[in-house]
């Protein structure tokens, strides 16, 4: 007979039964996962799963929100249930032995009464009340990017400014001397209207009301190869408006390099206001960047080879392509290979695991990982223009090439012309331009034009230039 409770002090879940003792126990999601401590023996037992996980070296962080599988080795666990209890830092339920962990709010600002509310209670407050930056990055899902960037820069040189940023749940690392708001929270909702200057790398969603004295600096998230917005193939009017109506919410607009601020003003009809062309904060790490601190955090010694696989997201479909046996790949490159899928492919699916594979869909900073490894194969993500930042090099793999150039996305240029690596349509062919020691030779002129047309402004000191922006022009008091 086996029994659960949870110790809302402690933040664990504790299984008790009865009979010999267990050999062990986990707690298991797609993103994170947990062992057991088990106590006891002969006629009772226990396994305390921890409700806190570290990963890549850092501080312990409630667990992501998901589904989990709990197991206690030779237990049938499918009777048990616990109702829906509300943490701090979580809120945790436990049924036929699956545990559903969500964010740490209230189940009455869930309904639809709860949501009206408090988006009632966000029109009608004041805006602009606080010196304070909100700052979100993909939707919450990370803190890292552009805005992670200024947010560090800022800190260093207004440290009295208040800096609350946006967060699906507290398993999300915000940094140090930040306040984490989870979105949908009352707070998150008071904070989003309080702060004079939001600073966000993707749509504002969620009812967002321009308050007096707010500002909003959209940083965006990439050079674009894949045709954006209104650019997008077909002409949906409805699309087309959403367009429209989110780029009026924007004060200023954030761009890599001279090339993209030129498409990011069309694609988005963004024509009255300024685009800053101030290089990309999130690349200064790949200028004065600490490569070997990243390794140690990944546990990847100095001497590895380091394959980073970084992927886009693909329209028609909700995890990450699996074009690549990242297993195989380790073995037959002799390398140690990082999978990083894009931030749409964060919350579906899971981590891809294997002999020297590391799955980092989940590290806070893909800057970091860029940094750390030896080479990159992609496929028409923009993290090409960051990683060309490196000098090294770059390998596309695009079996579906002209899938999603004809009719998933299309292209601002053509890739195969300009591309500072070689593309490949199989593993096998991946692994051979792996093995061309002549390759980096071949494309090395094209390196350097690529460079000098995307590059040029990643310096190391774009979070620099982006935050005298921000204080000279009165976003918020320094």
């Amino acid at each position: 007979m086996t029994s659960i409770l949870i110790d809302e002090e402690k933040e664990t879940f504790v299984v008790s039964g009865t009979g010999a003792r267990p050999t062990g126990g986990a707690l298991l999601g797609p993103r994170a996962g947990v062992s057991a401590r088990i106590t006891g023996g002969g006629r009772t037992w226990k396994a305390t799963f921890p409700l806190r996980v570290a990963r890549w070296g850092g501080a312990e962080l409630p667990l992501p929100s998901g589904e989990y599988a709990l197991s206690v080795a030779g237990e049938d666990l499918s009777s048990l249930a616990l109702a829906p209890t509300l943490l701090p830092t979580l809120r945790a339920e436990v049924s036929g032995g699956a545990v559903r962990i969500s964010p740490p709010i209230d189940p009455v600002h869930e309904t639809p009464e709860g949501r009206l509310a408090l988006e009632g209670r966000y029109a009608a407050q004041p805006g602009a009340t606080e010196n304070a930056v909100f700052f979100e990055s993909f939707y919450g899902q990370s803190t890292g990017c552009n805005p992670g960037a200024i947010d560090r820069e800022l800190a260093a040189r207004a440290p009295g400014i208040t800096r609350y940023w946006s967060v699906v749940d507290l398993s999300v690392p915000v940094p140090d001397g930040a306040i984490a708001v989870v979105e949908d929270s009352p707070e998150w909702w008071r904070a989003r209207g309080a702060a004079r200057l939001l600073v966000v790398n993707d749509w504002l969603r969620r009812r967002f009301v321009r308050k007096d004295g707010q500002q909003v600096l959209q940083t965006w998230h990439g050079t674009p190869l894949k045709r954006l917005a209104l650019h997008r193939p077909g002409f949906n009017p409805r699309r087309a408006l959403a367009v429209f109506r989110e780029a009026r919410r924007w004060d200023a607009l954030l761009a890599q390099n001279p090339y993209a601020a030129r498409v990011l003003r069309k694609a988005y009809a963004f024509l009255q206001r300024p685009i800053w062309v101030d290089g990309y904060p999130r690349n200064d790490v790949l200028v004065a960047g600490d490569a070997e601190a990243v390794r140690r955090a990944l546990g990847i010694g100095a001497d590895e080879t380091v394959l980073l696989y970084a992927p886009t997201w693909r329209d028609d479909r909700a995890e990450i392509v699996d074009f690549v046996d990242p297993e195989e790949l380790a073995r037959r490159a002799d390398a140690v290979v990082l999978v990083r899928g894009h931030s749409r492919t964060l919350r579906p699916g899971q981590d891809q695991s294997g002999a020297r594979v590391i799955d980092v869909t989940g590290y806070p900073d893909t800057g970091e990982l860029l940094l750390a490894a030896d080479a990159l194969i992609t496929d028409y993500s923009s993290v090409m223009f960051d990683f060309s930042v490196t000098g090294k090099p770059m390998y596309f793999l695009v079996p579906d090439l002209e899938h999603y150039r004809g009719e998933l996305r299309g292209f601002y240029f053509d890739l195969a012309e300009r591309a500072p690596g070689p593309l490949v349509r199989t593993q096998d062919e991946l692994l051979a331009a792996l093995s061309d020691t002549d390759a980096v030779g071949r494309y090395a002129q094209r390196y350097v034009e690529w460079r000098e047309q995307f590059n040029g402004r990643d310096d190391g000191h774009a979070a620099e230039r982006v935050v005298s922006r921000i204080l000279d022009q009165g976003f918020v008091d320094a």
